[in-house]
């Protein structure tokens, strides 16, 4: 059986918190470039996978942005050992096991409601930044396939640069995905040119 999400009433609002306050410190400039349309859909949020960060800056999308209940994936090891992370909206994932089916089919419950988001790496593990051909792993188009009610793709490139600054930025691009269908392919191809534009957006910037 999968670890189903839970929002604890005091872990979740001190995780939200603690995304904000832990992510300033670090960074000497914190950007969202890119817009979106409020839908009051269900929002799946599909993101590239290069650090530790990944949760926390998508947890700063969707204080500032999304404005959802936070749920994400978690390889079920790590989910056991860092426990918190459940009380956070975290969900179990284990690869190798049948029990993934029944995992990409709570995703897709979730993205049922519109007061909620799913956060997948598609990658299925962390990967250099510098990577320009994102492979997806399966079940991707699983969460979306057969889907009675909408659900609003966004994808999420995160890029971090020094210039001049002492501090890295972390500069994090959206766009929403409306090119195509939710086939596995047609996602993919969208989001490696989305992340092409917002590499060659990002050597534009000062």
């Amino acid at each position: 059986m999968i670890l189903k999400a839970q929002h604890n009433f005091f872990i979740y609002p001190f995780f939200k918190w603690y995304a904000g306050f832990i992510i300033k410190p670090h960074f000497g400039t914190v950007k969202i470039i890119g817009e979106l349309k409020e839908k009051e859909l269900p929002i799946l949020l599909i993101s590239n996978h290069i650090s530790w960060w990944d949760g926390f800056w998508a947890m700063y999308i969707n204080l500032n942005v999304l404005h959802r209940k936070y749920h994400f994936m978690m390889l079920e090891e790590q989910l056991r050992k860092y426990w918190f992370f459940n009380y956070t909206g975290g969900f179990s994932v284990c690869k190798k096991s049948k029990s993934i089916i029944e995992t990409l089919k709570y995703s897709s419950e979730l993205l049922s409601d519109n007061k909620n988001m799913v956060l997948v790496f598609p990658q299925g593990e962390i990967q250099s930044i510098h990577n320009q051909n994102i492979k997806f792993e399966n079940g991707l188009e699983r969460i979306l396939k057969n889907k009675e009610n909408s659900v609003q793709v966004v994808f999420l490139a995160n890029l971090i640069d020094y210039f001049s600054n002492r501090k890295p930025g972390i500069y994090m691009h959206i766009q929403e995905y409306a090119n195509g269908g939710f086939d596995m392919k047609s996602i993919e191809e969208n989001y490696n040119l989305f992340y092409a534009q917002s590499a060659e957006k990002q050597m534009n910037t000062k």
